[in-house]
């Protein structure tokens, strides 16, 4: 005899034309999420354009108040000011906000969330929730096991970000500045500050007063906040690669008690959502395009730091993914399976 239905949500995409906006509603497919009835939200400039669900077409209708009405859950993958303006709009309605944007990641009252790492804090909500910045997730991701072995003390790590991380804009710039028959005569950068096509870019986001970027900072105050260390040390420098999709970081950690490489390697290979491809013998480690399309974390390269008991690593992620789209989506994941959504 058949079970009761599970019951199905209203679903509403915020940025649904956008780069993360278009993985989103294809991870939701792909996890079979309960979705009911969705909405696909823009701005005004994508109001009209269509998107696929399910082997369906749907109108994206203007992202604004009324169009939360009856919402169980809406997904902010748009501009920070849009969540900004939006996302209280959507909870006054009564639904469950999960936000991509900077907006409300370092609000105190906002559970900042790596499923696999703090899924309890998602009980802490007052509405909206906050997924984290897509460097910060792989960061984390293989930054846990690692803590949960040995403490941690303090992380040294060059990120070496991939240009979806700056959304549709700077994959088109990438690939209108790769089409240029010479370097002379390829577009002049306006989402980078500096040519990205074979070239690297010692910059993410804008720098601030202190010399550091507006994304290295992300780095620093999200980890903290994750993992529920509020002193631990970060020293980080975030790099713009030319790569269209996947993040990748390599990183110096020092654990509270020392942890041998082979130590670290089965915590990693032991953790959710972590896969480690490390045998230096045959050359295998993982790669942005190995990671593309996967929602696993890669870590490979570990070893032994030469004057010190810390160990290196090398981490990868597809920043549209884990990154961004599938986090989200296990948090939500995460709200039901803690009856958080009646």
């Amino acid at each position: 005899m058949a079970g009761p239905k599970q019951r199905e949500y209203v679903v509403a995409a915020v940025g649904a034309t956008g780069a993360v906006g278009e993985v989103l509603l294809r991870v939701l497919e792909e996890r079979r999420f309960p979705v009911g009835e969705l909405r696909p939200l823009a701005s005004e400039r994508s109001v009209g354009s269509r998107v696929r669900f399910r082997d369906q077409e749907l109108a994206v209708e203007l992202a604004r108040p009324q169009a939360f009405d009856g919402a169980d859950f809406v997904f902010f993958a748009a501009t920070g000011s849009l969540s900004k303006e939006l996302a209280p709009e959507a909870v006054r309605r009564g639904a469950i906000v999960i936000d991509k944007s900077s907006t409300w990641r370092l609000q105190d009252e906002v559970p900042l969330v790596v499923p696999e790492i703090n899924g309890a804090a998602v009980e802490k909500h007052s509405g909206i929730i906050a997924c984290p910045n897509c460097t910060t997730i792989g960061f984390v991701m293989a930054l846990e096991p690692l803590h949960r072995a040995a403490g941690l003390k303090s992380v040294v790590v060059t990120t070496l970000q991939a240009v979806s991380g700056a959304g549709r804009p700077g994959i088109d710039e990438l690939k209108a500045q790769l089409a240029a028959p010479t370097r002379a005569e390829a577009p002049e950068p306006t989402v980078f500050k500096a040519p990205i096509a074979h070239n690297v870019v010692p910059l993410c986001e804008h720098f601030l007063e202190n010399g550091y970027s507006s994304e290295e900072m992300k780095l620093l105050h999200e980890t903290r906040k994750i993992m529920g260390l509020a002193n631990l040390e970060v020293s980080m420098s975030c790099v713009r690669v030319p790569v269209p999709v996947g993040h990748a970081a390599t990183m110096l950690v020092e654990t509270e008690r020392t942890l041998s490489p082979e130590a670290a390697r089965a915590a990693l290979a032991a953790f959710p959502g972590v896969e480690l491809i490390d045998d230096p013998s045959t050359n295998r480690f993982p790669t942005p395009a190995d990671v593309e399309g996967r929602d696993e974390v890669l870590v490979g390269r570990v070893r032994r730091d030469l004057g010190s008991d810390r160990i290196w690593l090398w981490q990868v992620s597809d920043n549209l993914r884990k990154g961004a789209a599938t986090n989200a989506v296990q948090i939500a994941e995460e709200v039901l399976r803690r009856g958080l959504c009646e």
